[in-house]
């Protein structure tokens, strides 16, 4: 609004053309201002409250006044960029300055952020059809995402259809009562106080979303910091003179309005000092991304409204191109002399040949056994929760899960313990009852336990205190399913567990049919073996400010099959996405390789998950140094390494130019046109997409001692791809990354569940971090476990 209005009202000041903003601080102009220094002032309207009061009548005592604020805006000079010393091509060419990209894209950005809703480089819009509502006082709302990037064409916006869950624009009460169950009589009660546990979960719920006031005549907003301790009708403030004041009584005097939710805590607006608002004359404000993690039913609906077929996605991304809230249709391109071509990019890709397996039928189970069938001699099956029809189906699947295993060569002995345990779902919110349920268990096997089968009631947050107990106390494998599904008891669902269990326990799906060194022989042979790791970080959520991060290291240990796998987790500094402990963790699976091989690896192939591309340099230096600093640790040992980053969470989308616009077939690869013009990477899709519009993986590889060509790294990524432990189908990312984000998210379970066990002293809504967070060590791994793809 300050930017129109200056435009509007000092339009000599900026030479009669309109300027860009970036929303913050920066403004860009397509000719050079008269002065290097210049200070305006703007008028602006303060918008008034237009919320309708649900309790009580304060709206009609508030009579309506235009009111009106002054800003004082300076500006100054500080860069210049002349487009024509920047185009260079051939043998010349060099990389844009990253700010010089960055003025252009605030360029493109500036007509969809003054009619949407941004978040991130996404834009949002109800405008745009197909907002809906997910439940949980959320709706879901359909947007684009937007990047400039420099590819081998040069210059190319990056667009895509982006969906995001967003807190719905409604009163504090009725947020409540949506996202809360045991708040939905509210209205009808409002003399409810709640207890402890429920005033956790309502502060869980509101801590950090942006609120407005309703009693006031003018719109203004706060930030949620908590609940204050005392409930509404309790709260005395001391006023500017020193003099204490009721709360309720200030409302009553000074705005008429008599609070309904007297027995409700009120909100804490200020972090650094006392300052309150009752809930009920509070809005949520418009525009607020959702806060914390989605249910699974949520979670579900957004998938379900991003999930288009090809076609679908196709045509709503050129709508937005060729639409008014889309990036080249304001004036910035047209005052900045930008031209955007509103036709896709047409390319060619190429189709790599899948590898021949080692199994029959590898999309078929009916008629194909697993490569390498486990034998689970001693195993015991847990029921926690669940009602009388429930438990009754027990046997029943014992034997269907029994027979399977039989059926694809795994042996699941029929001599499990006498009988089910039966635990009451209460079992998983007692810690200490629970790991003395598995010991008790554990006892009556008498011998080595391989397995405990886990079928629950329903999802319980108490899953990661029985993964944990079990992987770090107990020393056993578990595996988990519910209720709802062995009731059904398809015989894909039993297929699928029957495999879990069999690659958790040491066994494998399948192996390629001629070994990986002969897919390369150029580089790769039988008696040089070569290590296949992957690495992940994960962080805590959004506005969690003390727990530590997780980073998980994995590296094959069989060759040349290359299908089983180790892992080796760590916790490390809040937020830290450098791998501190890479160096000894990759020691650790050196030597396990060793072990199991009776030789060092000739070569080290490392796939990176989880980074962006302003990290590249920064990883790429200190953990390439962290990988050498491991090897040095053996004599006379200097491996090839390769290193390559795995991105799978980016916007590049490849649709096919045939009629049916179906998705484009496994073993997509594309390394022209949109690639990097200078560096090693490419494009690849390795999955069947069933539902929706395949997302490639796009690998990004920085260093290569190892020398290889495209096609040949490109052959030796699609391959790993089939050799997923417990899939009969390419995934879409290479194995040793997917295993490692696997291990990571194991690790935060384990931290989460025992920050949470151990008082909460680590939730995000109960604590505001005045120092350096803590990092808590991950529990140590049971021999038993450590060496298992346990997080399989």
């Amino acid at each position: 609004m300050i930017k129109q209005k200056l435009v509007e009202t000092e339009r000599n000041s900026f030479s009669g053309v309109v300027p860009a903003f970036d929303g913050r601080q920066n403004i860009y102009s397509p000719v050079e201002l008269q002065e290097d220094r210049l200070e305006f002032f703007v008028n602006l309207p303060i918008p008034s409250c237009k919320a309708v009061m649900n309790y009580g009548d304060l709206r009609e005592k508030q009579p309506q006044k235009k009111i009106e604020k002054l800003f004082r805006v300076n500006m100054k000079l500080v860069s210049k960029f002349d487009g024509k010393e920047q185009r260079k091509e051939g043998e010349d060419w060099a990389p844009l300055p990253p700010e010089y990209i960055h003025a252009l894209d605030v360029i493109l950005r500036e007509n969809p952020m003054e009619k949407c809703t941004s978040i991130g480089r996404s834009f949002y819009s109800s405008s745009m059809g197909g907002s809906k509502e997910i439940g949980g006082g959320a709706v879901g709302l359909r947007g684009f995402f937007q990047s400039l990037r420099q590819t081998q064409q040069g210059l190319a916006l990056n667009m895509d259809l982006s969906i995001t869950a967003f807190h719905e624009s409604i009163g504090v009460i009725a947020y409540l009562q949506k996202r809360l169950e045991f708040l939905k009589d509210l209205p009808r009660n409002k003399g409810r106080e709640l207890s402890l546990e429920e005033k956790r979960e309502v502060e869980k719920a509101l801590k950090n979303i942006r609120v407005f006031v309703c009693h006031r005549e003018t719109v203004q907003r706060y930030r949620v910091y908590g609940l204050t301790e005392e409930i509404t009708e309790n709260i005395w403030f001391p006023d500017r003179d020193g003099k204490h004041l009721r709360l309720m009584s200030y409302f009553k005097d000074h705005y008429g309005y008599e609070i309904q939710f007297k027995n409700l805590p009120c909100l804490q607006i200020s972090r650094a000092r006392p300052c309150y608002l009752p809930m009920e004359l509070c809005m949520i404000c418009e525009g607020q991304k959702f806060l914390g993690k989605l249910t699974d039913d949520q979670a579900a609906k957004i998938m379900k409204m991003g999930c288009q077929k090809p076609n679908e996605r196709k045509a709503i991304i050129d709508k937005v191109m060729t639409g008014s809230v889309g990036p080249s249709s304001g004036n910035q391109t047209r005052e900045f002399n930008l031209e955007v071509s509103r036709e896709m990019t047409l390319l060619k890709g190429r189709i790599l040949q899948p590898p021949k397996l080692k199994l029959d039928r590898p999309r078929n189970l009916k008629e194909s056994k697993v490569l390498k069938g486990t034998r689970i001699e001693r195993w015991a099956l847990m029921s926690i929760g669940g009602s009388s029809d429930q438990k009754s189906t027990i046997p029943k699947f014992i034997n269907e899960l029994t027979q399977k295993c039989e059926h694809l060569g795994v042996v699941l002995s029929k001599n499990t313990l006498s009988s089910t345990f039966f635990e009451p779902s209460y079992i998983l919110n007692n810690i200490s009852l629970l790991e003395s349920k598995l010991k008790e268990i554990q006892r009556a096997a008498s011998s080595n336990l391989q397995l405990i089968i886990c079928v629950m009631e329903k999802k319980h947050k108490g899953y990661g205190d029985l993964k944990r107990i079990a992987e770090t106390r107990i020393g056993v494998v578990t595996q988990c399913c519910l209720y709802p599904n062995i009731t059904k008891l398809s015989c894909q669902f039993v297929s699928n567990l029957a495999l879990k269990i069999n690659a958790k326990i040491g066994g494998s799906m399948t192996e390629l049919y001629n070994s990986i060194p002969s897919h390369i022989p150029r580089l790769l042979r039988p008696d040089e073996p070569v290590i296949f790791m992957g690495a992940d970080v994960t962080h805590p959520h959004p506005f969690d400010d003390c727990s530590p991060s997780v980073a998980a290291v994995v590296g094959s240990i069989n060759w040349p099959e290359a299908n089983r796998y180790v892992s080796r987790m760590r916790s490390q500094t809040h937020r830290q996405e450098i791998i501190q402990d890479l160096d000894l963790m990759v020691k650790e699976l050196l030597d396990d390789f060793y072990k199991a091989v009776k030789k060092l690896p000739n070569r080290i192939i490392f796939f990176r998950d989880g980074v962006s591309e302003t990290q590249f340099k920064k990883v790429l230096q200190e953990e390439l140094q962290s990988i050498k600093t491991a090897c040095s640790k053996f004599h006379d040992y200097n491996p090839s390494i390769t290193f390559a980053v795995v991105q799978k969470r980016h916007h590049t989308r490849l649709f096919r130019c045939d009629p049916d616009h179906e998705n484009i077939p496994p073993g997509t690869v594309v390394d022209t046109v949109i690639a990097h013009p200078k560096e090693f990477d490419f494009y690849l899709c390795s999955h069947l997409g069933v539902k929706g519009t395949s997302r490639p993986t796009h690998y990004h590889i920085l260093w290569d001692e190892n020398e290889f060509t495209s096609d040949e790294l490109q052959r030796l990524v699609y391959n790993l791809c089939y050799t997923f432990v417990r899939c009969t189908k390419p995934i879409s990312i290479v194995p040793p990354a997917y295993y490692a984000h696997l291990a990571a998210y194991r690790g935060r379970l384990y931290i989460e569940r025992s920050s949470e066990s151990n008082g909460g002293s680590m939730n995000p809504s109960s604590v505001s971090r005045v120092g350096p967070p803590k990092t808590i060590p991950l529990p140590k791994l049971s021999d038993n476990v450590k060496n298992l793809m346990f997080y399989c």
